[in-house]
């Protein structure tokens, strides 16, 4: 049983630079706790750091510098087999371009994860099933990614992304690339998996609308977060993305 008390995720003064070609510091000094279940928004300018704070907190990358918890466990001290696991079962990503492979289907883009982790095939084609009735695309199971709108594309990501029943769900300007009106589906689709499923998740967006429906928003400026007051974003929310 997991003990409320400890946050789901936890950086500690986390550091991220890169020494070549010329030495550039991306993050200083990040402490952070995320919550089961809580919601997140990170904003930011472009180049701030937004990503590879993501790839962080979902072991993609190291920190240069302090630690990244999951539930009290410093990430990086696992090896590398274990890490692995880690990122299979615990993390779901969502990216701006959904990286689906075009010569699958959306039944066996969403099931590879399930595949990859050798899970027994019975299971992982329910829990597709499932998840394809979730997000609306039953009917559209055994079509190819080329044969899907932008926002059908990011809704199978999505259950990708879950396949695995993952605690933490990370996306990376999940409606950036798509129209307001399709942007915004996809934005309910995550909210509402949040309620149902009980994951946590950090969203990376530009859009300060969006991102005021969440629990907590930040900015990421200068290496540092810091969270927004309520009222400086109900100021920022008010101007159109």
């Amino acid at each position: 049983m997991t003990d409320k008390a400890v946050p789901l995720v936890e950086l500690r003064k986390v550091g991220k630079s890169f020494p070549d070609p010329k030495p550039l510091t991306i993050l200083q000094g990040v402490d952070l706790t995320i919550g089961a279940g809580e919601t997140m928004a990170v904003v930011g300018s472009s180049g701030s750091g937004k990503t590879t704070l993501l790839h962080l907190l979902g072991a993609l990358d190291r920190p240069s510098s302090g630690q990244v918890l999951y539930q009290g466990e410093d990430l990086f001290s696992r090896p590398a087999d274990r890490l692995a696991h880690f990122r299979n079962r615990q993390i779901g990503f969502v990216f701006q371009f959904h990286h689906l492979l075009p010569e699958f289907s959306a039944r066996e883009n969403i099931m590879l994860p399930g595949f990859i982790a050798g899970e027994q095939p019975r299971a992982v084609e329910r829990r597709a099933a499932e998840l394809l009735e979730q997000i609306g695309l039953t009917a559209r199971a055994e079509h190819r990614v080329g044969e899907l709108s932008g926002g059908e594309q990011q809704r199978v990501a999505i259950a990708r992304a879950l396949i695995m029943e993952p605690k933490l769900l990370l996306a990376d300007e999940p409606t950036g690339n798509l129209d307001p009106q399709t942007g915004e589906a996809i934005f309910e689709l995550l909210c509402r998996l949040n309620r149902s499923l009980g994951l946590a998740m950090v969203m990376v967006t530009h859009n300060y609308q969006l991102a005021a429906r969440l629990n907590r928003v930040l900015r990421l400026e200068d290496g540092a977060l810091r969270e927004i007051d309520p009222e400086q974003l109900a100021q920022l929310a008010s101007i159109a993305p």
